[in-house]
């Protein structure tokens, strides 16, 4: 369970442009529909995936509705019953034909039964939609509608064969996104080396071009490409973001840096070549920029202020950050200087004194409740820092004693039980949150994942995390979590489906911890290495990481 965090890229940019997996639901037309509808959702809401399938499936076939079947195919494919879904899609292709969505539904369950041929008819037939939509939901079920990847590469490659991406900007970035995404390097370069004949001048299809030259292990002539789009980084700020995104993945941050010097500068443009000059450890240049910036200190900006603090401690100069945040006005921005002040005093040693001002914005009826409880949040943050278990729980207990029953002091605390392996403490605050929020995903999603980890109550942990994907199917954290319990339950290529479907969407040192250990215990040695290896790059301290080696011995 990696930390729940959207990410934009690649093909992502394009999959929100789809219809959700799972729509509202639908008001039947038929009081016969109604008591399986309710049922349904009654089982969706307890996460019991397999009972919601039934229950739908019953009340798309009591009611002519179209939005039933749709919800009845959807809820199915969500739960793995191949067989429902079949079923609810026959009712929704004949109410609603000529859907977009539906075709969409057809393709992704033919991938799941790696039924190719029905698979590419269903495809081949939205990418010919004359309305520039169809394309989107292809793309969306070949990135995340099967089980194999292999198969959606397989599919793709042969639509560029027969020319079926339509010749439009954006499907040719999105296809070529997804090419990379499936990690399938031949077929990522053929579909971009396509795009640069078609659209030859077009910086965003050179910038493709360097990226997937760049992840084929070929930077030199990525970096010849990206020098060449030097016009383009003045000209267009988000090509700038997006260029000195490519310089620091190939792990020359002091590049991106200067990539992003160019052109009109902003306290975002500012702060990001702040970040990037401390990664490369160009004290000499961010000396430069921290000097440009401070003499224009007088003016009384917060946002500004807060920055030049923050390249001030980037530099180690935590007494000129101190008084840096000391000088931030009023209004919102006050209160993340208290913060900062708070941890620039901790860096300094003066630890009393950073309890003292987070305990003093604690108290502050002045301030609002968030930053009360983000005080509450940071001093806990700082007491685990000093290896101060006692003192975390307490700073924890404070805060709950003022805001009873807070979901993100619950959180916290939740997260600190189970760093301490007291499972059944975090379990009872995870579900004091669903007590007030049943819905809350997070929640949901951390206490399956832990149960699933760290218990053998593996149906239960299931159940949870059933709900949670039900709420946001596409979140690798949550899909993650899935082929853990999966894999906790024995079901091996099920888990691996999953676990590299929340890869592809995420690189997470913990999910490619978690591929390298079922990888490990299912005989593929050597893929598990490469695995293990990942995971080292992404985050050597990775926890997940640390007890996967331990158990397999790699």
């Amino acid at each position: 369970m990696p930390a729940m965090i959207r990410i934009t890229v690649g093909v992502l940019l394009f999959l929100s442009m789809a219809c959700p997996l799972l729509a509202a639901p639908a008001t039947p037309k038929s009081p016969d529909a109604l008591t399986p509808v309710m049922a349904g959702e009654f089982a969706l809401q307890a996460g019991q995936l397999p009972e919601a399938s039934r229950w739908y499936l019953q009340a798309a076939q009591a009611d002519d509705d179209a939005g039933l079947a749709e919800r009845a195919t959807r809820i199915a494919l969500l739960a793995n019953d191949d067989a429902s879904a079949t079923q609810a899609l026959k009712l929704w292709r004949q109410r609603a034909p000529q859907s977009l969505a539906m075709r969409a539904a057809e393709a992704a369950l033919a991938l799941r039964k790696n039924d190719a041929p029905s698979a590419q008819r269903e495809l081949d037939a939205l990418l010919r939609d004359k309305e520039d939509m169809g394309w989107r939901y292809a793309l969306t079920v070949l990135g995340s509608g099967g089980r194999d990847p292999a198969l959606s590469a397989r599919l793709l490659d042969g639509f560029v064969d027969a020319g079926a991406i339509p010749s439009n900007l954006q499907a040719w970035l999105a296809f070529g996104g997804l090419a990379q995404s499936l990690e399938q390097p031949k077929l990522a370069e053929r579909i971009v080396g396509e795009a640069v004949k078609r659209f030859p001048s077009e910086p965003r299809v050179a910038l493709l071009h360097a990226s997937q030259l760049r992840q084929a292990g070929d930077t030199e002539q990525a970096r010849k490409i990206l020098a060449g789009l030097s016009s383009a980084a003045v000209l267009t700020p988000e090509m700038r973001l997006a260029i000195a995104a490519e310089y620091d993945a190939m792990s020359d941050p002091k590049q991106a840096a200067a990539t992003l010097a160019r052109g009109p500068q902003d306290n975002q443009t500012y702060g990001l070549r702040a970040s990037l000059l401390a990664k490369a450890e160009d004290t000499m240049t961010l000396t430069v920029l921290y000097d440009e910036l401070r003499k224009e200190g007088s003016n009384p900006d917060p946002e500004r202020r807060l920055l030049i603090g923050q390249i001030a401690q980037f530099l180690k100069r935590p007494q000129e950050a101190l008084d840096w945040y000391r000088g931030v006005p009023g209004g919102p921005q006050r209160t993340e200087a208290r913060l900062r002040i708070a941890n620039v005093l901790f860096e300094l040693g003066h630890k009393e004194e950073a309890f003292a001002d987070a305990r003093a914005l604690q108290g502050d009826a002045g301030a609002d409740d968030e930053a009360r409880r983000g005080a509450y949040l940071l001093e806990a943050e700082l007491k685990q820092k000093d290896d101060d278990d006692a003192g975390e729980l307490d700073v924890l207990a404070r805060g709950l004693a003022a805001y009873p029953d807070d979901n993100a002091l619950l959180y916290a605390r939740g997260l600190a039980w189970e760093r301490r392996d007291r499972i059944d403490r975090a379990e009872a605050d995870l579900r004091k949150i669903l007590v007030t929020d049943p819905e809350n995903v997070a929640a949901l999603n951390a206490l399956g994942y832990t149960l699933a980890d760290r218990t053998t109550r593996y149906q239960e942990a299931l159940e949870l995390i059933d709900r949670a994907r039900a709420a946001e199917p596409d979140e690798a954290a949550i899909i993650d979590s899935y082929g853990w319990v999966l894999y906790r339950l024995g079901r091996n290529a099920e888990a691996l489906v999953e676990l590299r479907r929340a890869f592809t969407l995420q690189k997470d040192a913990e999910i490619a911890a978690h591929i390298a250990e079922v990888l490990w215990f299912t005989g593929k040695r050597e893929e598990a290495r490469k695995f293990f290896e990942e995971s080292r790059k992404l985050d050597a301290e990775n926890r997940s990481l640390q007890r996967a080696l331990e158990k397999t011995g790699a």
